[in-house]
């Protein structure tokens, strides 16, 4: 029996939601039981953005999350913020592109990915999400990386969905990452 509990959390526009989203779809194509819940800063723009998402084998007493197994922190204020809720040996992915300190847990599997930078090399900082969500994906196996390719098609309009080889990129370039760590022994 498996059971992730995530949070991906940033700032507004970096995507986490649509990360969220992406997620409980491929969990739903899986035939896993999903929940999400979005939460959204006081800001007009500029604000924090964080949801949860819970992906099980069984079902889900409750979709709130208050001790994941995983952590997405796309900013420092959201490392700032859920790193210390993460569970022991839990996956912290970190977007090193916009956070500017180390993991302060040594009882974590800590992944940093420059998701940003990674992203302007494909072409389109608006990925940089996708290059997250594919380190998170190799890093813990919730999903397969095949199915929130097949969550884009549900996600994406129609005529969109010339971005999903972009998007494909994203994801394998984010899980090099984590597969990178994985070997090195961190």
């Amino acid at each position: 029996m498996s059971k992730h509990d995530i949070i991906m959390a940033g700032f507004g526009g970096q995507g986490v939601m649509s990360m969220g989203t992406l997620l409980t779809y491929a969990g739903m194509i899986e035939g896993k039981n999903v929940s999400w819940i979005p939460s959204y800063g006081p800001e007009m723009r500029g604000g924090t953005a964080n949801c949860s998402v819970v992906i099980s084998d069984s079902p889900i007493a409750s979709p709130l999350v208050t001790k994941p197994t995983a952590v997405i922190a796309m900013n420092l204020p959201s490392l700032d913020k859920f790193e210390s809720w993460l569970e022991p040996g839990g996956v912290l992915i970190i977007n090193s592109s916009m956070v500017n300190r180390k993991a302060q847990r040594d009882d974590i599997i800590v992944v940093e990915v420059p998701a940003n930078e990674v992203a302007q090399e494909l072409g389109s900082s608006r990925i940089a999400n996708m290059v997250a969500l594919g380190a998170y994906v190799t890093a813990t196996g919730a999903v397969k990386a095949e199915s929130v390719l097949d969550s884009l098609k549900e996600a994406l309009p129609a005529h969109r969905h010339n971005l999903i080889p972009l998007n494909k990129e994203a994801l394998e370039r984010g899980g090099a990452f984590a597969q990178q760590d994985r070997s090195s022994g961190r």
